[in-house]
């Protein structure tokens, strides 16, 4: 009879034949039949429940190795510029192993973060345990969520911290990664829905604890993937990069450039000067950093400047899109430093109107870096110490020039939105001491429109020579939205002109008409909800918002890729390439090959940066207004939808949700046209623009959910409706159609009085 093998060499023949370790395949191999098997089995299932082996499917495995072939997900280069990857269903107890991914010539190129079915070999005498080969490229990438552990007697759950989903995800004992109950972790889904209908999770990474100071823009910096640690490759690349010198370039360096930025910016990559002429006009000078200069095509640099697409602004940070060494040194225009530049020169004649410009290359030295407050004070007559020598060469010409820009835009009609922006201050411990509205200033429209004529200049110049570019495109509304902006303004009394091409000077009255009423946010706000997202794209839409034929983004390279791709272009079409060491660090024909592609990458990565602030700000507003649940406050219905009514605060800007289950005694019907919830019995409709005050009931940091209950409706009480009964419905006394419509023809009457 054959001897049953010991468990040592089961462990070292499945150890020796990752390929070929069923069952089956063992007991062939030790020449087991008939009823050993049955104490094969035995010994199997005593190393499995030992930790030794790991049964997957019909197979065991060292649970400290990985299978031969595996799904992996790729990871950024390494210094050394070698590729490395993690298995994605990794169960020992030991650390993760390291896994060296080489790709042959044949295979295509695979991106950070791709995942990929590999044939891995083991190695010994190196600083991995394997290497990989590429078996299969996988697209699909499973759904991940960002949440709060919850431990239970077998494995856990996750509570998703995205206010808009209140799905929960089951975690097996097995794919905890030992979180500890509430933390914060990242997880990605593991299989379909399972025990109790919930769909099932592995967690991928601990953030730890949800309440920690400064912990907010993390989760929002997790929670929609944003990139946040540069690989040791693009740092050590950033950190080498020598200043530039005055080869190829025009000595600018006598012009009178200054800064303006906020007071605690760390970056300044846009400078400005100006210089008024004797016919009444101005000539405008825009110098812009030369990121070019150091961010060539196809570095390590250039790839991870467009996979970021773009820097991400938080209250207590930023996630930059270029490494500090470039951001905060090289490429910053700090005062009394030479610093390489693509700048634009502009005249102006009387009437503001650009009549000329032209491109330079060059090295500039700025004056001063000022803060906004800083140079509106010296406008106004009150310079400091810093500003009173530039009163005649560098204040009163930017304010001329300034005037003279603002009478064009008044006859250009650009959208003219006043929405004031949130200052949200944080104390040193990453706590909210204070929301703030901030100051528009002269200064800060002054910086706009040198901004928005410096990009007319770079989108005119690169069209007139054929050049390929970027454009920022910004489409008229629908008629849709428009139809629903008509509803909010007749509803707050105003009107807005149908049956005519629209023009943004028309929404530029509905605005004006609102102005300094108790209604103008809320015109405000929704006129902005009907535009449609601005994008990139090759080809020209016009900018319907800035009332522009042809715009593009050319002064924020440090922070944006599109501006960036505006510069090597240019680069291009003037032949000042070349640069440092004969490298070309103008539009390579990479750079236009993928044109197309990078404008939809980029506009994705901008909408998911201002998602993620967004989200960041309601989260700080929740946390700074916890302390006052139980608070009377007032605001205005924002927002009408068919579980509730949302309210703007008066005090904060926060957005705050009255849940339509705890309106009042009776039952609301939503009427989706009229953007109202209307009451069964007593004909009450809530709609947008109404005045509320209302108490706050909850609010949730972790989430940034604010949940309110209305107390008073323009001024007066809520009616009392009847009993909802068991089931939450009020009795009816007529049609749900017969009530809209009454209420509908009220509504109308009371509109034409």
């Amino acid at each position: 009879m054959t001897q049953i093998p010991s468990k040592q060499q089961i462990m070292d023949w499945v150890a020796d034949h990752p390929d070929a370790n069923s069952k089956r395949d063992i007991a062939k191999a030790f020449g087991i039949k008939g009823a050993q098997r049955i104490e094969l089995k035995r010994l199997l299932k005593e190393l499995e429940a030992e930790g030794q082996l790991e049964r997957r499917r019909r197979h065991y495995m060292d649970a400290e190795k990985l299978p031969p072939v595996t799904v992996l997900e790729l990871l950024a280069p390494d210094g050394s510029g070698d590729l490395f990857a993690r298995p994605l269903d990794w169960r020992g107890e030991g650390p993760m192993p390291k896994i060296l991914y080489t790709p042959r010539q044949t295979d295509p190129a695979l991106g950070r973060g791709e995942r990929f079915l590999a044939r891995l070999v083991e190695v010994h005498g190196e600083d991995h345990q394997y290497q990989a080969r590429l078996m299969r490229r996988i697209t699909a990438t499973p759904n991940r969520i960002v949440g709060i552990f919850r431990k239970e007697t077998e494995g856990g759950r996750i509570v998703p911290i995205d206010k808009g989903q209140d799905k929960e995800w089951r975690v097996r004992p097995d794919a905890t990664l030992g979180a500890q109950p509430g933390e914060l972790v990242q997880a990605e889904q593991a299989g379909p829905k399972g025990r109790l209908g919930l769909p099932l999770a592995r967690i991928v990474e601990r953030l730890g604890d949800p309440s920690a100071p400064k912990a907010v823009s993390l989760i929002a910096i997790h929670q929609h993937g944003i990139p946040d640690e540069f690989p040791a490759r693009v740092i050590e690349e950033a950190e080498s990069q020598k200043p530039a010198t005055m080869k190829g370039r025009e000595d600018l360096r006598d012009l009178p450039l200054v800064t303006i930025d906020p007071s605690d910016a760390r970056d300044h990559d846009d400078a400005v000067g100006a210089q008024t002429e004797e016919d009444g006009g101005a000539t405008i000078w825009v110098a812009i950093a030369d990121v070019a200069h150091y961010v060539r095509p196809g570095s390590a640099l250039d790839r991870e400047a467009w996979t970021r697409g773009n820097s991400t602004y938080f209250p207590d940070r930023v996630v930059p899109m270029l490494p500090e060494a470039l951001s905060a040194d090289l490429c910053s225009l700090h005062e009394q430093v030479d610093r390489p530049v693509i700048s634009v020169r502009m005249r102006l004649d009387a009437q503001g109107n650009k009549v000329s410009h032209n491109f330079h290359r060059g090295m500039m030295n700025s004056r001063a870096s000022l803060a906004y407050e800083q140079a509106q004070a010296a406008a106004d007559g009150n310079p400091d110490a810093q500003t009173a020598p530039l009163m005649d060469s560098v204040i009163k010409p930017l304010w001329h020039a300034y005037g003279l820009l603002r009478d064009a835009r008044a006859r250009r009609q650009p959208l003219d939105l006043d929405l004031p922006e949130r200052r949200i201050e944080l104390t040193q411990d990453g706590r909210v001491k204070s929301v703030n509205f901030r100051e528009r200033l002269d200064a800060h429209k002054l910086i706009e429109e040198f901004m928005v004529l410096a990009n007319v200049a770079a989108a005119e110049e690169l069209t007139r020579r054929q050049r390929p570019l970027l454009f920022r495109v910004h489409e008229e509304p629908s008629l849709d939205k428009i139809d629903a902006l008509r509803e909010v303004a007749q509803a707050s009394g105003f009107t807005l002109a149908k049956g005519q091409v629209l023009h943004t000077s028309h929404l530029n009255r509905l605005l004006a008409q609102s102005e300094g009423t108790d209604f103008d946010e809320l015109i405000n706000i929704s006129t902005l909800r009907s535009m449609t997202q601005a994008y990139y794209h090759p080809e020209n839409y016009g900018h319907f918002g800035l009332a522009l034929k042809s715009y593009a983004h050319f002064t924020s390279p440090i922070r944006r890729y599109s501006d960036l791709i505006v510069h090597r272009a240019l680069i291009t079409a003037h032949g000042w390439g070349g640069g440092r060491d004969g490298k070309a660090d103008g539009l390579s024909e990479n750079d236009m090959d993928r044109l197309a592609e990078t404008a939809t990458h980029i506009s994705e990565t901008e909408r998911r940066s201002m998602a993620a602030e967004r989200d960041t700000t309601d989260r700080y507003l929740a946390a700074y207004l916890a302390d006052r649940v139980g608070a009377e406050m007032s605001g205005r219905i924002s927002g009408i939808q068919r579980f509730g009514a949302f309210v703007k605060l008066d005090e904060t800007g926060a957005d705050g949700l009255l849940p339509i289950r705890d309106l009042g005694r009776e039952y609301f019907h939503f009427d989706p046209d009229a953007q109202t919830l209307i009451g069964a019995d007593t004909g009450l409709a809530i709609g947008i623009g109404q005045r509320v005050t209302v108490r706050l009931t909850e609010a949730v940091p972790v989430t940034g959910g604010l949940t309110l209950e209305l107390l008073e409706l323009d001024g007066d009480p809520l009616p009392q409706g009847q009993s909802k009964g068991k089931r939450g419905r009020a009795p009816r006394r007529m049609s749900t159609k017969s009530r809209l419509a009454e209420v509908k023809r009220a509504a109308k009457r009371k509109r034409k009085r």
